[in-house]
């Protein structure tokens, strides 16, 4: 009969392949750094504390969002506004043709566009919606795992003490749980790295001169909690901003976002690496080949798979070369 410990490694390997197959990642993180949210929030040993701060955290996350969004939609039409005309005179200068002369022709542009790919743009709501109620379900698997993590949930009571179903439960839960512990690792490693990331454009908004710093800087710290793409996105919206003082800011702005989009390449892979113990080439093979299968979700999650896999390794006692214990 199969053991329960070898149909645990099974299971394990079979949910990473339908996570990959089905474009879980999302939700997969969502619960992971769910629980690692309210892991941290667990104080004075009251679980019920934790969840209620947890509910409150995602509210004021959520307001924040929303007034965040709301601002956007008043604020990017005035930077376009003010950015559009120092674009056009560089084109210009360059002899670079653009397809919009002012702001009104750059909405007909992508109006056109967007009617263009109407089609597309359909599939990514219904994706985008998708992938919303599945981020709600993961919340919801979080706290309920939270509040009672065991599998089995007679134990006590089989008549059988040793029967199959309880030990492989059991097993199945010391698989993840050392899969947390992997994840928690990554996410100290890119707190550091955010934290880097932050410093550096803090220094760079303030040398600059760039308008809404505490807005950039702030933005700057919550994208660095994704590798690499995170900080493709904060100093995206650095180069617009700067491109409303003049394209001189705007190209080095541009410079700065080549420059840190690389040493987050290097960042992740040194101190991802240290923290899991791997060489700095292997981590970023994991980074490159996660974004290429899973995007953005996947280069969150290479890195943790790699670090759990070589943990279950370590575990494994070899006696003769090549046969396992």
């Amino acid at each position: 009969m199969i053991s329960p410990t070898r149909i645990s490694y099974w299971f394990i390997l079979a949910t990473f392949l339908l996570v990959g197959a089905l474009h879980l990642g999302t939700p997969l993180l969502a619960a992971l750094f769910s629980y690692f949210l309210l892991e941290r929030l667990r104080w004075m040993k009251s679980k019920w504390l934790a969840i209620l701060l947890f509910v409150l955290l995602l509210l004021a996350g959520s307001f924040a969002l929303a007034g965040f969004t709301a601002q956007a939609v008043v604020a990017l039409p005035a930077v376009a506004e003010k950015a559009i005309p120092s674009i056009i005179d560089y084109a210009k200068a360059h002899g670079i043709e653009l397809p919009f002369t002012d702001w009104e022709s750059l909405k007909a542009v992508l109006v056109e566009t967007a009617t263009d790919q109407a089609q597309y743009v359909g599939r990514f709501a219904t994706g985008a919606t998708r992938e919303l109620v599945f981020v709600i379900i993961a919340i919801v698997v979080a706290v309920t795992l939270f509040v009672r993590p065991e599998i089995d949930l007679d134990r006590d009571r089989h008549p059988l003490r040793n029967n199959l179903y309880s030990l492989t439960a059991e097993a199945i839960a010391s698989r993840f749980r050392l899969f947390y512990a992997s994840f928690t690792t990554v996410m100290g490693a890119q707190l550091v790295i955010s934290t880097i990331n932050t410093a550096l454009t803090t220094v760079f908004v303030l040398a600059i001169g760039l308008p809404n710093a505490v807005v950039i800087v702030g933005v700057t710290f919550l994208c660095g909690l994704l590798p690499v793409v995170g900080n493709l996105i904060s100093n995206t919206i650095i180069v617009a901003v700067a491109f409303t003082l003049s394209p001189r800011t705007a190209l080095l702005a541009l410079v700065f976002l080549v420059v840190i989009h690389k040493l987050e390449y290097f960042l992740n892979g040194k101190i991802v690496g240290d923290r899991i113990r791997n060489p700095v080439w292997l981590t970023l093979l994991a980074l490159v080949l996660g974004e290429g299968l899973m995007g953005i979700p996947g280069m969150v999650l290479a890195p943790v798979v790699l670090s759990y896999v070589k943990k279950e390794a370590l575990k494994i006692e070899v006696k003769e070369a090549g046969v396992p214990e």
